[in-house]
């Protein structure tokens, strides 16, 4: 019985010193660098983060099964802190850290001046927060986007406006921004196409600014019965409550940039329970077979789920980059762009299946209305 146990003590620890070979010899391998473009500080930190937490599971996840061509993938982050100057600056940056592909990013104005870099130097970049109609209108071929355009999103509003919430006069607030100008715009054509409900106010805000009240006067006095706010959760949050403050007791729907726990802190509870936002499906809510094990694995290491749905499409953008390079065995962008544009069909995603149009844009498209609650929480709407 000595011998025996000799003879498997001896077997096991060469087991255990090939897996620590096999590990050594695999994090030795030459990584596949991959860059992330996201606010991870100044105002908009709270989605850069989340999307930065989203990326490296799938990485993680990836790297755990052997990597992509047996080379473990490497998340390079870029910091453009939601900023259209410092996201040029990072583009540049990501180009010199020889990535292979960008996921990025928040905001379609921010994303605007990356892509164009990415463009001229042909490198594969797939957006996972920028919505606005006019980004895949400049026949860009290395750029595509995990979410989906700002047009399906207005029409979703123009029919819940008319069909579910029933009701007449609309006001339309924007900032301006590429992207909150551009679902404004589809809000409004939606909206006249359909004949049934009347714009009586559309006009713009400063984003950056604390004071509205003087734009929010002159659109109460057009008695709107629906605010559709189509900028991001730091005014939404004002805007609210300076309506409130205001005596207005229109209905306050933002759009899907408006979102996130923080709308809910500036505004306050009291303020911010009974806002409604148009928005594709919250994390939470997903159904995909992907999406339980990935949340599962996000709240173990973050304690909580993703408030807003952004980084789960960052997410996404990886797993798209990481089947095209194992399905062509390349890293070079311009077969990996021909793949993803032309071959790559229902991918399984988090968000759903995914594939692309000739534009770069995901095909298909849901949205959801949600509701704040007296607890604070994001639930779909129930009439």
């Amino acid at each position: 019985m000595r011998g025996c146990r000799s003879r498997l003590c001896l077997v096991f620890l060469v087991m255990v010193l090939g897996l620590g070979l096999g590990t050594s010899a695999f994090a030795a391998k030459e990584p596949i660098r991959i860059g992330l473009q996201a606010p991870i500080t100044g105002q908009w930190a709270y989605e850069g983060e989340m999307a930065l937490n989203c990326v490296q599971i799938v990485a993680d996840e990836i790297n755990a099964k052997g990597g992509v061509l047996g080379r473990p993938i490497e998340i390079v982050p870029g910091d453009d802190q939601c900023s259209p100057k410092q996201s040029a600056l990072v583009a540049q940056r990501m180009l010199s850290e020889k990535v292979v592909a960008v996921i990025g990013t928040y905001g379609s104005s921010v994303t605007e001046p990356a892509a164009t870099i990415y463009e001229r130097a042909g490198l594969l970049n797939i957006a996972y927060g920028s919505t606005a109609e006019q980004l895949t209108a400049h026949g860009w071929k290395f750029f595509f986007r995990t979410c989906f355009r700002d047009d399906r999103q207005g029409a979703f509003f123009a029919q819940f406006v008319n069909e579910t919430l029933k009701l007449k006069r609309v006001a339309i607030l924007h900032d301006n921004t590429t992207f909150a100008k551009g679902l404004a715009e589809a809000a409004r054509r939606s909206l006249e196409q359909a004949k049934k409900a009347e714009i009586v106010f559309y006009d713009a805000v400063t984003p950056g600014e604390r004071d509205f009240t003087p734009v929010l006067s002159r659109m109460q006095a057009t008695k709107p019965e629906v605010v559709y706010y189509t900028g991001y959760y730091p005014e939404a949050g004002l805007i609210i409550r300076q309506m409130r403050d205001l005596g207005s007791k229109a209905v306050f729907v933002g759009g899907n940039a408006a979102i996130n726990d923080e709308f809910i802190s500036i505004a306050g509870l009291e303020i911010a329970k009974g806002a409604l936002m148009t928005q594709e499906p919250m994390p939470t809510d997903l159904r995909y077979p992907e999406a339980k094990p990935f949340l599962d694995e996000y709240v173990r290491r973050h304690k909580a789920p993703p408030s807003s749905p952004w980084p789960v499409y960052a997410a996404d953008a990886l797993k798209v980059i990481a089947a095209a390079i194992e399905a062509t065995k390349s890293t070079d962008s311009k077969v990996l762009a021909d793949y993803i544009r032309n071959r790559m069909k229902d991918l399984p995603g988090i968000t759903g299946p995914i594939s692309f149009d000739d534009a770069g844009d995901r095909e298909g498209a849901i949205y959801l209305a949600y509701e704040v609650t007296a607890d604070g929480k994001f639930k779909p709407y129930q009439p």
